[in-house]
């Protein structure tokens, strides 16, 4: 699990953002429109730019190389919920997004213009930021993608208490739909905060000027406001460095639900860098506000609370059963199951190797993800006998309303002790295995068990999905190695994600000869849980290697229209 020292200074990095939504609740009365909201005719919303302060202070830590433009604007929604549907049909087809307008009881749907959209991040090119010195010389310029699932709070009493709509925009590769959407009498953090693109502002004053693209006023019809935000950049050190600047890093690039079993994992080696995968930390995630009047320290604000409801709130864990199930074991013929899936692999790259690995060889490693297709959530007890070292496991089946009607044994958990691990494994959910070229021979086989965490959301769009899953990062879930039971649940819509850097994540190929590959990831191997369908459990990913030992190089061609390496 998560070492304190790294939760200190996740804590210290996301001190800034619980002040920013305290400042658009406080800010409701001031905003356009505060009052009672009118509907709008056709159910479309009202939208507009707004900046929850004048003025914001942003640190810049010691030993990066820049600062990361979060200004406290935000987009205000009135009259009617902005909410978008976005898909693809399948891995050769487009990103389509349509706006999804509701009028009472009438729902219409609006295509936006083909392009547009071209993944499940959010709407891309929405902001502009200028940024002027003291002497008025421009000195950045940039344009961001707006997330409308970003951290948001209400700017209005009469507004719906909490939001329905998901907590973060899906950054996986191989996602295949989503559900964007701002509830009516809320706005949402309109700053996208690109960790690979810092921006070089030494200390020292600054004005920020931040408006929505031409593109997106003429499509929805957004005035064209341009809020002035003063900007103080001050020098901050606390002989942390990069390894505070990691750990920020995976906070937000977990922000919400999109964080895999990644960084936090590897606590131990906090200050090294290329330990923190793409995604994610074991830490409860917290969402991605803005740094608006951070010097005010109202952290305490953040998530629910008497007077204030800001729905970035993080969900306790599932509750296992405290004894193991009693009766006959059976599955009813006519009740829900899960549907696990797999992706394709990515986060392809050749290592030397992880903790546990054999210094000196060449390892390929990649990310993995197994996901929910529904309609039932997978739920999985673990029963430990005193002083044993295994868990029994028992998956669960729930009616149409919520009542369990049958259980059936499926294996075993284990305690996994492990540096980045450390927590009970589920084994047989998933398996990995490297293939010949022509798919007929397995050279290497890899990793089979596993907890269970909703880290990415992979398709909100199917029946059933929660868009508010519970155990959304290790912390919630896995249990400690004292632990006399444990739940672990795959919710409908997310999938988990094991990202590279992980130990035994990967493949050693030293020895391998060059040439064409397949990594296989296989979802409920063994064919123990029982799902609505298990002819869709597996998934390809194409690589050459080539290169010399110590050495070796890997290619990864385009998935069809993905080409995430």
């Amino acid at each position: 699990m998560t070492s304190q020292k790294n939760r200190t200074r996740l804590k210290r990095a996301t001190l800034a953002t619980g002040a920013a939504l305290t400042v658009v609740v406080a800010a409701a009365a001031a905003a356009p429109g505060a009052g009672k909201a009118t509907p709008t005719a056709g159910g479309k919303p009202k939208l507009k730019l707004i900046a929850a302060s004048k003025a914001v202070t942003i640190d810049r830590w010691e030993g990066e190389p820049g600062v990361y433009l979060d200004l406290g604007t935000y987009v205000s929604v009135d009259g009617a919920p902005l909410e978008f549907k976005v898909t693809r049909k399948s891995y050769k087809d487009p990103v389509v997004a349509k706006q999804v307008l509701r009028d009472g009881s009438t729902t219409k749907t609006k295509t936006l213009p083909a392009g547009l959209v071209k993944d499940f991040s959010g709407l891309p090119g929405f902001l502009e930021v200028t940024v002027t010195d003291a002497a008025g010389k421009e000195v950045a310029k940039s344009k961001g993608t707006f997330c409308p699932n970003n951290a948001s709070g209400r700017i209005r009493p009469d507004a719906p208490a909490t939001s329905h709509y998901p907590e973060s925009c899906p950054t996986n590769p191989f996602t295949l739909g989503s559900v964007w959407g701002v509830e009516k009498g809320w706005a949402s953090n309109s700053s996208t905060v690109d960790y690979d693109k810092p921006v070089d502002l030494p200390a020292g004053e600054y004005t920020a000027k931040v408006a929505v693209a031409k593109k997106y006023r003429d499509l929805f019809s957004i005035p064209d406001d341009r809020p002035t935000v003063k900007v103080t950049v001050r020098e901050t050190g606390d002989g942390e460095g990069q390894g505070a600047a990691a750990a920020r890093k995976s906070a937000h690039h977990g922000a919400g639900h999109g964080a895999g079993h990644g960084a936090g994992h590897g606590t131990a080696q906090a200050g090294a860098a290329h330990h923190y995968g793409p995604r994610g930390a074991d830490a409860p995630t917290p969402p991605a506000l803005s740094h608006a009047l951070e010097d005010r320290g109202l952290a305490h604000h953040l998530g629910d609370g008497p007077g204030h409801t800001d729905g970035s709130r993080i969900a306790p864990a599932l509750k296992p059963n405290a004894k193991r199930p009693t009766g006959r074991a059976g599955v009813p013929a006519d009740v829900p199951k899960p549907d696990l899936r797999s992706l394709p692999a990515w986060d392809i790259a050749i290592t030397d190797g992880e903790d546990g690995d054999v210094p000196g060889k060449d390892y390929l490693a990649f990310s993995a993800n197994v996901w929910n297709a529904g309609p039932a959530p997978l739920v999985v007890d673990g029963f430990r006998s005193p002083g044993k070292d295994l868990m029994d496991a028992y998956q669960y089946f729930y009616d149409a309303n919520g009542k369990q009607v049958g259980y059936s044994p499926t294996g075993t958990m284990e305690w996994d002790p492990r540096i980045g691990h450390e927590h009970w494994h589920f084994t047989d959910f998933a398996s990995y295995r490297l293939l010949s070229e022509d798919q007929t021979k397995e050279v290497r086989s890899g990793k089979e068990a596993f907890c269970l965490a909703n880290t990415d959301a992979i398709d909100y769009t199917v029946k059933n999905a929660n868009w508010h899953p519970y155990n959304t990062d290790l912390s919630t879930a896995c249990g400690e190695q004292n632990s006399i039971s444990v739940r672990e649940v795959l919710d409908v819509g997310s999938g988990d994600t094991y990202t590279q850097y992980r130990p035994g994540q990967s493949f050693d190929i030293t020895g391998l000869p060059n040439g064409t590959y397949y990594i296989q990831v296989i979802a409920n191997p063994e064919k123990r849980l029982k799902e609505t369908n298990l002819n869709n459990n597996v998934a390809l990913r194409k690589v050459v290697l080539g290169g010399k030992p110590g050495a070796r190089t890997v290619t990864v061609p385009p998935h069809q229209l993905i080409d995430a390496k």
